[in-house]
């Protein structure tokens, strides 16, 4: 209980004092004009109030993501506590910070943009084809997940699962090409808020009955024996650092009216998602009989959604079976509208689509989705595998990107330096290791990994110091 207390004590902490610092860093300039202000067109550049905002992007980048992840990452016992609290200070604060303000600094550009602006084109054409091929396939799960959950339960008495499919298609269609505040800044709010409540009613509930939450140890717990390096910080995402979350910061960066408010947005929401996970971790590794040996079988039994229902109804009672439904069917709903919509603001960006004429959105709008419905069609199992790997790849490029504004700005790159390199080595070790990648055993895949991290930090050092020099000569000579 200690160390589970302690841990949400340090992220809020986190919050106000290395946030600040991060801010400080990254240097806000409060009396610039965001894109909200200078570029409102209505539909996607819609200027907001901060706490709307706050409440669009932890969802956008909460879903199920530090529920499930969190309960998938339970099973390695409370050494996920350490990773949820230093991932979210360290890493995934910044991540999620600069991507969101980078964006506002340049015309809330997507991220694709952004990192070709301080990693170069090439860099800018790899990822404009693999956010817009990660958006679409988080869009498409997200829409037949919730569609086979609404058909198994027969809500409203429908039990078919295309017309579920339908229903879901047209929402996200709908949510996709209207104007941000219609249906994204109405619904979401309340969506948002429910997720806390929930989490706060999980946690408030463990404390007052008084459940054992075992303290932090790095032993590793699995029970099916996975390396806890690098699995650990790659099954634990979304609640520490994910690569999706720099593909919603720039949705809201359009949104935003005062670069003030950066930190409580966009640093803010993952220290809430980092909190969230936290207690699901928590609530995960202490219910069930048995420990993490209980959770293992529960999983089995029936995934962590039933996890997930069995925690919160028992908790909870009635409520909590309600919000457990919420959490289950609405939260990927919620980031699938987010992902496609996010899909038509990058390709709008790589070809120079201005997006404020229906017609515009219309003609990017219609093959993503057109391609979403054909991929409902595929089985995915394999597929999916690989976008755990592919999220946390995309955040260490993003870390990539942030440090190559820092270093040409004569700023401390280190902060974000520092986790970019970490990242690099958790994403080259887990591609040699996982069953997914190329099943190398420890002994090559932890040497090897770790060492390409310091070759990547070596070549970037080197790279950005002739860029850092050859702006500076040029500054001089003007």
């Amino acid at each position: 209980m200690v160390s589970f207390l302690s841990s949400i004590a340090i992220l809020i902490i986190g919050y106000f004092i290395y946030g600040a610092f991060v801010e400080k860093v990254f240097g806000v300039q409060e009396d610039r004009p965001t894109p909200a202000i200078s570029m409102t067109d209505g539909v996607d550049f819609v200027p907001m109030k901060w706490s709307k905002i706050f409440l669009i992007q932890f969802l956008n980048i909460a879903g199920l993501g530090p529920i499930f992840g969190a309960i998938m990452g339970a099973l390695f016992g409370p050494a996920a506590f350490i990773w949820i609290v230093l991932g979210s200070i360290f890493a995934g604060g910044v991540h999620d910070y600069f991507s969101g303000m980078l964006s506002v600094r340049h015309e809330g550009k997507s991220i694709s943009e952004i990192v070709g602006i301080y990693l170069g084109e090439n860099a800018r054409r790899i990822m404009r084809v693999f956010s817009v091929v990660l958006l679409i396939l988080v869009g498409t799960v997200f829409m037949t997940g919730p569609a086979k959950l609404l058909a198994d339960l027969e809500l409203f008495g429908l039990g078919s699962l295309n017309i579920w499919l339908a229903i879901i298609l047209v929402y996200y269609f709908m949510a996709t090409i209207l104007p941000v505040d219609k249906v994204i800044g109405r619904v979401y709010p309340l969506f948002g808020a429910a997720l806390l409540i929930m989490a706060i009613g999980i946690g408030g509930m463990m404390v007052i009955k008084g459940y054992n939450i075992p303290e932090v140890t790095l032993t590793n717990m699995h029970p099916k024996g996975l390396t806890l390096w690098p699995m650990l910080f790659v099954t634990i995402a979304c609640g520490a650092i994910s690569g999706f979350h720099a593909t919603q910061s720039p949705m809201m960066a359009r949104c935003m009216t005062n670069e003030k408010y950066g930190r409580k947005i966009f640093y803010g929401s993952m220290i809430a998602e980092g909190i969230i996970a936290l207690v699901w971790a928590a609530a995960a590794m202490t219910f069930f009989d048995g420990g993490v040996l209980g959770l293992d079988a529960a999983v089995d039994a029936g995934g962590p959604g039933a996890v997930v229902n069995t925690i919160s109804s028992s908790l909870l009672g009635t409520i909590g079976g309600l919000l457990a439904m919420l959490g289950v069917i609405a939260a990927p709903i919620t980031s699938g509208d987010t992902a496609f919509r996010s899909a038509r603001l990058v390709m709008a960006d790589a070809v120079g689509y201005k997006q404020g004429v229906i017609k515009n959105r219309l003609m990017l709008a219609i093959p993503i989705f057109a391609i979403g419905f054909a991929l409902t069609r595929i089985d995915f199992n394999v597929i999916w595998r690989y976008f755990a790997w592919s999220n946390q790849t995309l955040a260490t490029i993003v870390l990539w990107s942030a440090s190559a504004y820092l270093i040409q700005n004569n700023k401390l790159h280190w902060i974000s330096t520092v986790p970019a390199t970490f990242m690099t080595a958790v994403s080259v070790t887990y591609i040699l290791q996982a069953k997914e990648g190329f099943r190398l055993s420890t002994s090559i895949s932890y040497p090897v990994g770790i060492l390409a991290a310091i070759v990547a930090l070596i070549i970037f050092l080197k790279v950005q110091s002739k860029v850092s020099n050859n702006t500076n000569t040029v500054q001089n000579n003007v």
